[in-house]
This record gives structure tokens, C-alpha cells and sequence, in this order.
């Protein structure tokens, strides 16, 4: 019996394993294909995709196409949501339009959050630091709106709906007959919040990409599934996805919003977030002297890791790194000091950006 994935739970994760179970391609297969990749391609930690390589063509002829990511107000945001933030940067350089999604029906239906708080917290947490970021949600080919006051959505989510069953939903995200009615609806409203970009009002059918943790695959392959039997009606093509790791946390798990202990939020004070970088879980051995003998086990590493998905952007730079991590040559002491270092200048750099964002974050919903 195949595993279920479920969006809304932590799980262990075994990339590999999930790749071959859900039929995902793997981004090394076609990098030699894509001109001037996210590093984040380059680097292994955006792994998986489906049919990238139909957005990739769409990229070299400079033809539309769309990329939807949303966000679920019910937490902070942490330094491990920046890598969304990067890639959502490069795809609006490469002329995507962009959809935007603030979950708010979801957070209601699967955390019990309050549309209003839902609100508060899609402004002062995530448009504000995705703004502050570097991502312009001012352009006219950007459309960032509330599921729960979208007409457009909810129509489509209808329509969503007649395509599919309780069985169906049942296999993919192992629901009971016990499930709350609105969290079986949550992942209908994510349906239509992927497809809302092929709408005639957006200038009709074309390909959209998700990029998205491995957990939100059960949502892409609901979508593709009803995209196409929405096909004869309304024309929709089948969304395209890409799938990335996740930054582990400060102790060694996955870095959640829900557990300080395991993230650093961009809303922390430097002086925390720095504190935060020098008693992160580091793969250096048991002694001095093994580490010499033996070398880090730099890919058990939350500090490489942070360098490796944020604060290093040379590749022959972070390769030298891992080398002498590996070879025994660099301390864990003078990475950590390092990557303090490079986290303060970019907590610094994003307090003061985050102060004009938060503006413009108010006039968005």
C-alpha cells in the first residue's frame, strides 16, 4: 500500500523514496537544460519536479505562464520560508506572472485561526518580509489576494469540486468519515487557487508552476487531476511543479513555526537571531581531535546548511567550505563565528527594509 503525504502534519522525510512512489523527475535530469538556474537548482535543494521542463521552454521563448505559491497565516515566518521567497524572485525576473494566495480559509479550517487574525498575520508576517525580501508585489502582473474574499476563487472551487469525489480525497489525503466538512474543502479552494491564473479574467488558459515542499504534493496531483477534467471545459492545462528540501531546524528536526526553539523568524531581534546561529546543531565530531582525523559531517550540518541555502552565493566559495569541513581543516568554532556574522548583516539589512514593506503590505488586501 502506497504512504499518504499529509500536508498538515510533520513527517519524517525520505526524498528518494517519495520521488520514485510519486513519480516526481528529478531537476538534475534537465539543469544542463535550464539557462542560468536558481542556485537553489544548482545546489540539489530544489530536487524534484513535474513537467519543469515545459516551463523552462515557455521561459526561452519569452512566452506567459504563472506561478502560484500561497501562504497559511497561522505563524511566523521563518528564515527557512525565505527559499520560496528566492525562487519567486527568480521567476518574476524571468516575466512570470505572479498569484499569490493568503490561505485564510485554510488556517480557519485546519488551525481554527480567525479571518482577521488570518489577515493580520499575512500582513505583518509574510507580505511584509516578502516585500522586505526583495519580491515587488507593486507590478501590475502580480494579483496577492484573501481566499475568503475572492468570488473568482470560490466559483472555481465549485466548479473544482464537481470533478472530483469523498473516495478520491480519501486516497490521497486519508481522510475519515469523521473529517471536518471544511477541511475536506481546504484542499478544493487550493485547486482553485492553482488554476485561478487560467481564468479568462487573466487571460485564459496557460501553464502555471508551484514551487512547493514535497508535504504539498498531494495538493498538485488533486489539481492536475481535476485540471484535466476541466480541460474540455474550460481549457485549463495541467499545473507543473517544483519540489525543494526543507532547512532543518536549530536542534537537528525540520524547522517549523511552531516550535521557536527549532527556527530563526525574521521578525526576531538580531541579537537573537545571532545567539540562535551560535547554538545550532553543528556535525563536528566529539573531539578536537577526531574532527581532525575524521572530518565534519558537514551534510548533518545546520550551519552549512544556512550557507548553503541563503548566505553563500559563490559555488567555488561554499564548495571550498564543505572541503575543509570534510577534510578536518575548519572548526565548527570559526564556521559558527562566520555564519553569525553573515546572519547579522542579514537581519540588520532586513530591519530597516522591512519598515517601508509593512506600508506597502497594508494597501495589498
Amino acid at each position: 500500500m502506497a504512504d499518504l503525504i499529509d500536508p498538515w502534519a510533520s513527517f519524517s522525510l525520505d526524498y528518494d523514496k517519495l520521488v520514485n512512489q510519486f513519480g516526481i523527475g528529478k531537476i538534475s535530469d534537465i539543469i544542463d537544460d535550464i539557462k542560468n538556474p536558481q542556485k537553489l537548482m544548482k545546489r540539489g535543494v530544489i530536487f524534484g519536479h513535474r513537467e519543469f521542463n515545459e516551463i523552462n521552454n515557455l521561459i526561452n521563448q519569452n512566452k506567459d505562464f504563472a506561478v502560484v505559491t500561497g501562504m497559511m497565516p497561522s505563524g511566523q515566518m521563518h528564515i527557512g520560508h525565505k527559499m520560496v521567497v528566492d525562487q519567486l524572485i527568480w521567476y518574476q525576473n524571468k516575466g512570470a506572472m505572479l498569484s499569490l494566495p493568503i490561505a485564510d480559509l485554510e488556517s480557519y479550517a485546519a488551525r481554527g485561526m480567525s479571518f482577521e487574525k488570518g489577515r493580520q498575520i499575512a500582513v505583518d508576517e509574510y507580505l511584509t518580509n516578502w516585500i522586505a525580501l526583495g519580491l515587488d508585489l507593486e507590478k501590475n502582473n502580480v494579483n496577492v489576494y484573501l481566499q475568503s474574499q475572492n468570488k473568482q476563487l470560490q466559483d472555481l472551487a465549485f466548479k473544482a469540486s464537481s470533478k472530483t469525489n469523498f473516495n478520491q480525497l480519501k486516497a490521497i489525503y486519508g481522510f475519515t468519515p469523521s473529517t471536518n466538512i471544511a477541511h475536506v474543502q481546504a484542499p478544493l479552494v487550493q485547486v482553485a487557487d492553482i488554476l485561478l491564473p487560467q481564468i479568462e479574467e487573466f487571460g485564459g488558459p496557460k501553464k502555471v508552476v508551484v514551487p512547493v515542499g514535497i508535504d504539498q504534493d498531494p495538493h498538485i496531483r488533486l489539481t492536475r487531476d481535476i485540471a484535466q477534467k476541466l480541460h474540455e471545459e474550460l481549457g485549463f492545462l495541467t499545473p507543473a511543479s517544483t519540489y525543494h528540501r526543507f532547512l532543518t531546524g536549530l536542534t537537528g528536526d525540520k524547522m517549523s513555526s511552531s516550535k521557536p526553539s527549532t527556527a530563526i523568524y525574521l521578525n526576531d531581534d538580531t541579537k537573537d537571531a545571532v545567539k540562535k546561529v551560535k547554538s545550532a546543531k553543528t556535525g563536528g565530531r566529539e573531539s578536537l581531535k577526531e574532527q581532525q582525523e575524521l572530518g565534519g559531517e558537514v551534510d548533518k550540518c545546520v550551519i552549512y546548511e544556512m550557507l548553503l541555502y541563503h548566505f553563500i552565493d559563490d559555488d567555488s566559495e561554499l564548495e571550498k567550505i564543505r572541503q575543509d569541513c570534510l577534510n578536518g581543516t575548519l572548526r565548527c568554532g570559526d564556521c559558527k563565528v562566520r555564519t553569525a556574522e553573515l546572519m547579522e548583516e542579514f537581519m540588520e539589512d532586513l530591519k530597516v527594509k522591512q519598515i517601508e514593506a509593512k506600508e506597502i503590505a497594508k494597501t495589498l488586501i
